[in-house]
C-alpha cells in the first residue's frame, strides 16, 4: 500500500473534490473546534457523521450540504464499518468533497486508521484533521487535570467496550500504579468489571474517581466518588452513556470552593 495519496494536514492543500476529510469535531462545544475543521466543515458537499457530533456543529455545515448519518451505539451499528468504509470511497468518486465527521478525534478510538486505510487503499485522496479526545477536554471542563506533579506522572487512555463474549480483556497488572490517571472511553455498561478487577490488580478501592456525561455540553454531569463506589453512583445519578471515567488522585486535584472559583459547575 502507498501512501502517496495522503495528504499530511501541516501542509494545508485545498479541500478538493473527489477527497475525503477525515476530522475531529471534539466533544461537542464547538468552540473546541480547530480552524482547519472549521474550514473543512464550511467547504463540505456531504458530512457523513457519527452519533457524537453535537448539533451545534452540525449547524455549521453548508445549506446545501448532504448529511449521512451512520452513528453507533454499542452493539447497535447503524451501518456497519464496512458500509461506512464504501459510502466514502462512493461519494468521493462522484467527485464531491466529502467530509467525514467524528466526534473527539479521528485516531483515538474513532477507527479513523482503518478508514484512512481503505480510501488510500482505493486511491481516494485524504486529510486528517485532528480534534479534541474527550479525555482532555472533557477533564479540563470538569476541573480534572490528568497529570499534575507529584500526583499523576502519566495517563492510559483505554476502551470500556466489552467483546463480543462479553468479557474485557486489559493488562490490568498495568494499570495498579497510584500515580497513574486512567480513563476509560465507552466504559459506563462494563465498570462494575472496571472496578473490580483494578482492585484486584491493587489500585486502592479509595482511590478518587469521577464520570463525566455529555462533557463540554450545556448539560454536562459530573458525579464524583471513589473507585469502590463509582458503579453505585452510575445507578443513582442515572449516568448514561456518552460518559467518560476517570480515575486516579487528580480527580481530587480542586476542592468545591476552588471550582467555583475557576469558573467550573459544581459537580451534581
Amino acid at each position: 500500500m502507498t501512501f502517496s495519496q495522503y495528504i499530511p494536514p501541516q501542509h494545508k492543500q485545498d479541500f478538493k473534490s473527489g477527497e475525503v476529510a477525515l476530522v475531529g469535531a471534539g466533544p461537542g462545544d464547538p468552540d473546541l473546534l480547530t480552524m482547519q475543521a472549521f474550514r473543512f466543515i464550511k467547504q463540505a458537499d456531504v458530512v457523513i457523521y457519527d452519533r457524537l457530533v453535537s448539533a451545534e456543529i452540525m449547524a455549521l455545515l453548508p445549506e446545501n450540504c448532504e448529511k449521512i448519518y451512520v452513528g453507533k451505539k454499542q452493539a447497535e451499528h447503524r451501518v456497519p464499518q464496512e458500509g461506512i468504509n464504501q459510502l466514502l470511497v462512493d461519494h468521493a468518486q462522484l467527485n464531491k468533497k466529502v467530509l467525514r465527521l467524528k466526534g473527539g478525534d479521528p485516531f483515538v478510538f474513532g477507527r479513523g486508521g482503518e478508514e484512512a486505510q481503505f480510501l488510500l487503499r482505493h486511491q481516494v485522496a485524504c486529510h486528517i484533521v485532528p480534534g479534541m479526545t474527550a479525555a482532555s477536554a472533557c477533564s479540563s471542563y470538569a476541573g480534572i487535570p490528568l497529570t499534575h506533579r507529584q500526583v499523576a506522572q502519566s495517563c492510559t487512555l483505554i476502551t470500556g467496550n466489552v467483546q463480543d463474549n462479553g468479557a474485557l480483556d486489559l493488562p490490568w497488572q498495568t494499570l495498579n500504579n497510584a500515580k497513574q490517571t486512567v480513563v476509560f472511553y465507552m466504559g459506563i455498561k462494563s465498570l462494575p468489571i472496571i472496578t473490580e478487577q483494578l482492585i484486584k490488580a491493587g489500585r486502592s478501592e479509595k482511590t478518587p474517581a469521577a464520570l463525566i456525561r455529555k462533557g463540554t455540553h450545556s448539560d454536562q454531569q459530573v458525579v464524583k466518588g471513589t473507585l469502590n463506589n463509582l458503579a453505585e453512583l452510575v445507578k443513582i445519578h442515572k449516568i448514561k452513556p456518552p460518559s467518560l471515567i476517570i480515575i486516579g488522585d487528580v480527580v481530587a486535584t480542586f476542592d468545591e470552593a476552588e471550582l467555583k472559583n475557576l469558573g467550573y459547575l459544581s459537580p451534581k
